[in-house]
């Protein structure tokens, strides 16, 4: 799907480093994130966009796919368990739904008390969710698009420096109208970013 036809681009946006996002994506279309300058993770919440209490749920997704990273064909699936999207193509390798967003508090506590007033996923979740109704008690486990978290045998997991190179994408095709809601990750004090945090590309395509 790299050699996807311009001409089905429906919705284009150059996230800013930082930011959040938000945007409907209907049944049958497909989003592509492109990491612009590499290294960038991507903070992701998935709602069912005409009933937002069914929404994306990392446990189910990685009990059903019985695998504890996001990759090519990978099923996300909802608290009501039903598909909602599939990756349906990733130049990346595999994602993240483990390691959660970063916020005010867990910054502080990772990184000292200097840090709590720093921006965090957290916090932009909360921006972007109030623009549709819902508030922090609807933020739910995530995704983190090329964010490298290796998960040993004994459960323990580090958040290591990103795999995506500048231009690597990985593409979602909804099963349903999602409400898909990105933070563009923040975070200065763990490699997920390249301790650099840099704009990214959403690209909606028709089927």
């Amino acid at each position: 799907m790299a050699g996807l036809d311009a001409t089905n681009i429906v919705y284009a946006y150059d996230i800013p480093a930082e930011r959040p996002w938000s945007r409907v994506i209907k049944k049958g279309q497909m989003l592509r994130i492109i990491d612009s300058e590499g290294q960038q993770a991507v903070d992701a919440l998935l709602y069912n966009a005409d009933d937002s209490a069914e929404r994306y749920s990392a446990q189910d997704t990685l009990r059903e796919q019985g695998s504890a990273y996001i990759v090519l064909g990978t099923q996300l699936i909802s608290n009501a368990g039903r598909v909602m999207a599939r990756i349906t193509a990733d130049t990346c390798g595999r994602h993240d739904t483990s390691a959660g967003c970063c916020s005010c508090e867990s910054n502080a506590v990772r990184f000292g008390e200097q840090t709590r007033y720093q921006h965090a996923c957290r916090e932009n979740f909360i921006l972007e969710l109030c623009k549709h109704g819902l508030t922090k008690r609807d933020i739910v486990s995530n995704l983190n698009f090329f964010m490298e978290v290796p998960i040993e045998p004994s459960g323990d997991f580090t958040v290591l420096d990103g795999l995506s190179a500048p231009g690597n994408h990985v593409d979602i095709t909804m099963e349903m109208d999602v409400l898909f809601v990105i933070s563009n990750c923040p975070q200065i004090n763990n490699p997920c970013n390249g301790f650099n945090p840099t704009p990214i590309r959403v690209e909606v395509h028709e089927a």
